[in-house]
């Protein structure tokens, strides 16, 4: 599209007769402001004195050149938008403010860290701390019960299980003139055993009173011992997790029926109280009635 340069027309002047006439050469206008004006106002600018009168450009009858029209067409269409205190300009339009403007949130500025930001930080990354460790206990436990455990607790930063959904029946100390070493839960032929806590396999097979038994040695430096089992289901020096099924509930050797005997021994050796050992650590055998919930 060729830029429009001249807003009026001239009037031409006279001839001699017979001699042509050429049309008159309309005003140089810088080509910046034509470039302006075109990019601006487009096809408005070439409408002429029409569209310049709708624009409120002043009259064409010499009031005022076409260079001061299209620097007044330029103002209006390039002024920028801003609510800056600026000295008034008396050349051009009052710029309007941009529609929607109203809605344009000012950046928020980041509040300064104080003693008491410092406190609530700090409460913040024990928050999280608290948060991973209940996160790891609660993945403990899961893995414990995932092979079919009753019940599993986290005692010392280390899973315990219930050994067995067993029924407790009977527990340690004198029985029948004899001691007892150890506590008894009864269940059917067959029920799984888990074991108690990790450890490693010390023994597995036949044992003189207990048929059959399994030994675990245990980080602490306690043993689990298992009795009347009906069958091993580890090998000596095997490494088990908290909840690993180790043997099945028997009714081998002096056995009066199904039923898990559950020993703890010391590290030096000596048998202690399976019942009071194991509450101290989170799980009640004593009221172990054989369900999921023993």
């Amino acid at each position: 599209m060729r830029p429009v340069v001249s807003a009026s027309r001239s009037r031409p002047t006279a001839h001699p007769a017979g001699e042509q006439q050429l049309p008159q050469t309309p005003p140089v206008v810088s080509r910046a402001r034509v470039t302006v004006a075109a990019a601006a106002g487009g096809a408005l600018v070439a409408a002429g004195q029409t569209v310049a009168g709708t624009l409120g450009i002043p009259g064409l009858a010499g009031e005022s050149s076409v260079e001061e029209s299209y620097a007044k067409l330029s103002a209006s269409a390039m002024l920028p938008v801003s609510t800056e205190s600026r000295p008034a300009d008396t050349t051009a339009p009052t710029a309007t403010p941009a529609i929607g403007g109203e809605q344009l949130v000012q950046p928020a500025t980041l509040p300064s860290l104080d003693d008491t930001t410092e406190v609530d930080v700090a409460s913040i990354t024990k928050a999280a701390r608290l948060g991973e460790k209940a996160a790891k206990v609660e993945r403990a436990i899961s893995g414990a019960m995932s092979h079919g455990a009753p019940k599993a607790v986290v005692y010392d930063g280390d899973p315990l299980v219930m050994p067995t959904s067993g029924r407790f029946t009977s527990g340690f100390g004198a029985r029948w003139g004899v001691q007892h070493y150890g506590i008894d839960l009864a269940a059917p032929i067959g029920t799984p055993i888990f074991a108690l806590t990790d450890g490693v396999v010390e023994k597995a097979g036949p044992a003189s009173g207990f048929g059959m038994w399994v030994v675990l040695k245990h980080t602490d430096g306690t043993s689990s011992v298992y009795g009347h089992i009906n069958r091993s289901l580890v090998e000596v020096g095997q490494e088990v997790r908290a909840g690993d099924e180790i043997a099945e509930v028997g009714n081998r050797g002096q056995s009066t029926g199904p039923h898990l005997h559950l020993e703890i021994w010391e590290s030096d050796g000596s048998k202690t109280n399976p019942l009071p050992w194991l509450i101290q650590r989170g799980l009640d055998v004593a009221h172990a009635t054989g369900g999921q919930d023993a």
